[in-house]
């Protein structure tokens, strides 16, 4: 799908921006990106509050080698229902723009050595 194709899909719904990015598109609400487009197909972002409604749709997340493995991303695939139902669109799309914009989980801080209070350094 070319980005004048992922802008008239969203047409009705939003005003969308889609950048090219890894042979594919991601496509924006402003500066959320909330979906990508790769392989002629729309992945739509999903979190931990979202996600059993991709999976109870019989969709599945976006996957990708990195180093040999499958890595799994945050974006599943548009359920099919909603490419035939206008109303459906708008539910998925309203559900990812929700997903993209809520804070992430924050990532764990690395754990740093202590200092050392044993032989602290002479003052200078």
């Amino acid at each position: 799908m070319d980005a004048e194709g992922i802008r008239e899909l969203f047409a009705d719904i939003l005003p969308v921006r889609v950048r090219r990015m890894f042979g594919g598109h991601g496509i924006y609400d402003g500066e959320t990106m909330f979906a990508l487009e790769a392989g002629g197909e729309i992945w739509l972002k999903a979190d931990a509050q979202s996600v059993q409604r991709f999976e109870a749709a019989g969709s599945a997340a976006f996957t990708y080698q990195k180093q040999g493995k499958p890595f799994a991303m945050s974006y599943w695939r548009l359920p099919d229902e909603a490419l035939d139902d206008a109303d459906a669109l708008r539910d998925w799309t309203r559900l990812a723009v929700e997903a993209a914009r809520r804070p992430a989980k924050p990532a764990a801080k690395p754990i740093r050595p202590r200092a050392s209070t044993r032989n602290p350094a002479p003052p200078r």
